[in-house]
């Protein structure tokens, strides 16, 4: 198992998203735990917007269940609430995308021209890389992008507090893909809209997928100092 972190700073470098988990359960008092610590996360005006649903156990293998019939229907998935990534991404985004896509089918020994096989790859997504949680976040749908942005800072204190328990995470808005389904599963009512899923366990250490570390532009790239 992977070291527990004991500093934020090792909680950060030690953080990747996690594609091949092991089968090994995750303790339902302390996923409690972190969640409320994590609910100390900042947000305008104090709205705590996110909300949550926790799933695991028999519930996530009917889910799992139910998603593997899914995709075999609608591979393309349903309709879409928002796009993952603008339509017409620009550089140096793009290429950053581009990149770590390819860095990670490398790992896999998939190569660009297989289609299929990455398709077939991608599928894991919907089965959570084998973890035995899955959390799913959303929003009432009222929300504008200030408290969207309140969420990503609530579930980035979750994947930090993970990281201090041995835990490792994926944040997935591959979700955005089936939220109809989703919604009739966790019987969500109309008004929240889906954000992102997110697969929680302990990492395989031997899984290739594992070994990747996606880079990071240079500080010079994406800051300006003045007076500094």
């Amino acid at each position: 198992m992977t070291d527990a972190a004991k500093t934020v700073s090792e909680a950060l470098e030690s953080r990747r998203s996690i594609r091949a988990f092991q089968d090994r359960p995750v303790d339902g008092a302390l996923l409690r735990a972190i969640l409320e610590k994590a609910s100390r996360a900042p947000s305008g005006g104090n709205l705590q917007p996110w909300h949550l649903y926790v799933v695991g156990g028999e519930r996530l293998d009917q889910f799992k269940a139910i998603m593997r019939e899914r995709l075999q229907d609608s591979p393309g998935g349903e309709n879409r609430e928002y796009d993952v990534y603008p339509p017409n991404l620009i550089a140096p985004y793009r290429d950053r995308r581009f990149q770590v896509g390819e860095d990670m089918y490398g790992l896999l020994g998939i190569p660009r021209d297989d289609k299929a096989a990455r398709l077939r790859w991608f599928a894991n997504n919907f089965q959570f890389f084998g973890a035995p949680v899955a959390l799913f976040c959303y929003v009432h749908r009222t929300m504008g992008p200030p408290q969207w942005s309140d969420l990503g800072m609530y579930l980035q204190s979750v994947m930090l507090l993970l990281r201090e328990a041995g835990l490792d995470s994926c944040p997935q808005e591959c979700w955005s893909l089936y939220p109809q389904t989703l919604g009739e599963f966790l019987q969500a009512p109309d008004e929240w809209m889906l954000f992102t899923g997110m697969s929680i366990g302990y990492r395989e250490e031997n899984a290739e997928v594992n070994q990747l570390r996606a880079k990071r532009a240079p500080l010079d790239e994406i800051a300006e100092f003045h007076g500094l």
